[in-house]
Formats: C-alpha cells, sequence, structure tokens
C-alpha cells in the first residue's frame, strides 16, 4: 500500500477510494478525468506525460496528470484543474479536442485530449510527480505506464495524432 504524500496536497470531497461493482478499486468517489496535451514538434507529435512518485498508486510509472473530480464537477473541467495543479498546465493556451470515457457501472475515467495552442512549460507543480515532461509518441510505450494508461494508450494515441 502507498505511503501519504510528504506536503500539502490539493484536497477535496471527492478524494477517496470507491469500491466499483466491477471488483476493482478506484480513485475518486465522483469519477476521474486526466488531460493528454498534444503538440507537433519537428519529430511528430508529443505528449506531456507525468511520472508518479512513489507512494502513489502504481507509483514510479507514467501517466497522464489527472484525478479525482469534485462533487458536480465536469470532467472537462476536472481534467484541465488537475494538469493545471499538477503539472502547470496553462488552460489559457489549449484547446479540447475530444473526450474518452472508460465507463464502469458506478465509476467512470474520462481522458481529455487537447491541443496546445500556445507555450506550455509543463513541470511538477505539486508532491504527485517525479517528472513531468513532453513525450514523443513514439516513445511513450518504452516508459514503464500506469496500468490503465498503457491499455488505453493505442485507442489515445491515435485519436492524439488525428488531433
Amino acid at each position: 500500500m502507498p505511503q501519504g504524500p510528504p506536503g500539502r496536497l490539493h484536497r477535496q470531497p471527492g478524494d477517496a477510494w470507491l469500491e466499483c461493482r466491477c471488483g476493482t478499486r478506484h480513485w475518486g468517489l465522483h469519477g476521474a478525468a486526466g488531460l493528454l496535451l498534444v503538440r507537433r514538434s519537428d519529430a511528430g507529435h508529443e505528449v506531456v506525460l507525468q511520472h508518479r512518485v512513489s507512494w502513489s498508486d502504481q507509483g514510479g510509472t507514467w501517466g497522464i496528470p489527472g484525478g479525482a473530480l469534485a462533487p458536480g464537477e465536469d470532467p472537462v473541467a476536472g481534467a484541465i484543474r488537475e494538469a493545471t495543479e499538477e503539472a502547470g498546465i496553462d488552460p489559457e493556451h489549449l484547446e479540447v479536442a475530444s473526450t474518452h470515457v472508460l465507463d464502469h457501472v458506478d465509476w467512470a475515467y474520462t481522458t481529455v485530449i487537447a491541443r496546445a495552442t500556445g507555450p506550455q512549460d509543463p513541470r511538477p507543480t505539486d508532491p504527485e510527480s517525479e517528472a513531468i515532461a513532453w513525450v514523443a509518441t513514439d516513445a511513450v510505450q518504452d516508459l514503464p505506464l500506469h496500468s490503465a494508461f498503457a491499455d488505453a494508450w493505442p485507442r489515445l494515441r491515435g485519436a492524439a495524432e488525428r488531433h
């Protein structure tokens, strides 16, 4: 079981584990969401990824900035809020392109795919990240990925590169 964080986090009423009827425990009483920010570069497409701290669920893996939704919070707003809190993403310089929902009966995770429309300086901005980095889409699968992100990556990659 991961240990608690060494510093202060942005806590909200939705921050807790939910025991789902699917037999899996999920983070976020009201669901969760994350932001897959993409940009074109000379080498192709890049996405912002978060290297999760060791004390977090599946610590040491890479995924997208995200987390639990607050009560009544829209998943797009929640994903952008989480990416701003965890990775210093500037919401003024992104455009939402699409959403992809992993829907369980009791819980849902929404991945928000957005294009960078201006300067972005992704970096760790809270204690939940070892690192935040732009990663070429060709290199993502070479990283140790959070299991749910690894499962979704083939579909998400296609959607990110289309946008």
